[in-house]
């Protein structure tokens, strides 16, 4: 089996992708700043062309608020309501949790934004079950920027890096190649040609004799 067949060519979609989550660490080097969801987003938003990338990068922006803002709502709500089983603090906890995820899908899909659900819910979880009491709100507030931030970067690479470009590039290297495959091809039929003359010019000669 050769090694081609083993391991997979690094695509364009894979360098891209790696060159914009470095860049999403590196930028939060620089302001000493945990880049976790940055770069969580830059791999979100990355695809194969521009469009996609707005769109899978979109529904992890809208997620990202919508999972936030449901989050902060219900994880408030939850603080300051906690008579609704006043002797089971693990009751009040599912029930927030059960209305909170099910308002979180119907605003995305009020919204239009079905494909923003999975990203959504992890943000609406992490708040919800992940935060401390006094910082839910900076938490979920500062996700959303990270993540704005992954995004537009990652959507920025695939506006300096088109699939186009590539193609170019590819189809370019292709031809370049072609053209040197059929020089050498012509080289040979030359050789063969000469052979060819030398072989009937000593056979004229024996003919001759």
């Amino acid at each position: 089996m050769s090694v081609k067949k083993i391991f997979p060519k690094i695509g364009l979609r894979n360098f891209k992708t790696a060159i914009a989550a470095t860049l999403c660490a590196l930028l939060y080097a620089l302001i000493d700043r945990n880049p976790t969801f940055a770069c969580i987003g830059a791999v979100f938003a990355m695809n194969t062309d521009l469009h996609t990338s707005w769109e899978t990068g979109g529904n992890r922006l809208w997620g990202t608020m919508i999972g936030g803002f449901t989050g902060m709502l219900f994880f408030y709500l939850y603080n300051e309501l906690p008579l609704i089983f006043p002797n089971n603090q693990a009751m009040s906890e599912l029930f927030f949790l059960f209305i909170g995820i099910m308002v979180m899908i119907v605003v995305s899909q009020i919204f239009h934004v079905n494909g923003a659900i999975p990203s959504g819910s992890v943000v609406f979880y992490i708040v919800m079950l992940n935060t401390p009491e006094n910082q839910y709100i900076s938490y979920a507030l500062n996700r959303m920027l990270d993540t704005g931030i992954g995004v537009i970067l990652s959507i920025f690479v695939n506006i300096a890096l088109p699939r186009e470009l590539f193609a170019y590039f590819s189809t370019k290297k292709h031809l370049s190649d072609r053209l040197e495959s059929l020089e050498r091809e012509r080289e040979m039929l030359l050789r063969d040609l000469e052979s060819f003359e030398r072989l009937k010019n000593r056979r004229y000669d024996i003919d001759s004799l």
